[in-house]
């Protein structure tokens, strides 16, 4: 049973892919942070100016890790499919590997507007829309069967 309607291709979303598939170098908050991300302590000097007093130099440690790629990509699903099955569907189709999926879910809504005829009512389809984080180095191209 297919599940996935159509690609989300908008604006926000290319954004949030983009975004994804960079590295990125994160500082811990905690040691235990520190200890489970593999972080290397630096140290770092900056200048505490007072006002009607000599300027202080200091340092600080800190612990910096690197966090990596995972690109991110949007697909509009039918309400009913849950995350294992969108996994097993985008794996499928695609040829790569998920290791996350993320979902949220949106309500149908009324709508009405006047014509000539008079009022005419009805309502937009709920659906949901699933994030897909893939492996580092994976990558879906959309475009590829434009030509």
């Amino acid at each position: 049973m297919a599940f996935i309607i159509k690609p989300l291709v908008t604006e926000k979303m290319t954004k949030i892919t983009e975004r994804s598939a960079q590295g990125k170098r994160l500082q811990a908050r905690s040691k235990k942070t520190a200890e489970k991300f593999g972080a290397v302590e630096e140290t770092r000097s900056y200048v505490v100016k007072r006002k009607g007093k000599a300027d202080e130099n200091k340092e600080k440690t800190v612990f910096m890790y690197d966090k990596p790629a995972r690109p991110r990509f949007g697909f509009l699903e039918k309400p009913e499919a849950n995350k294992v099955e969108i996994k097993k569907e985008v794996e499928e189709t695609y040829n790569v590997t998920v290791l996350d999926v993320n979902t949220m879910r949106y309500a149908g809504k009324r709508s009405q507007r006047y014509t000539k005829a008079g009022l005419v009512k009805g309502h937009k389809n709920a659906f949901k829309k699933a994030i897909v984080t893939l492996k580092d180095g994976d990558e879906i191209d959309f475009y590829s069967n434009i030509e």
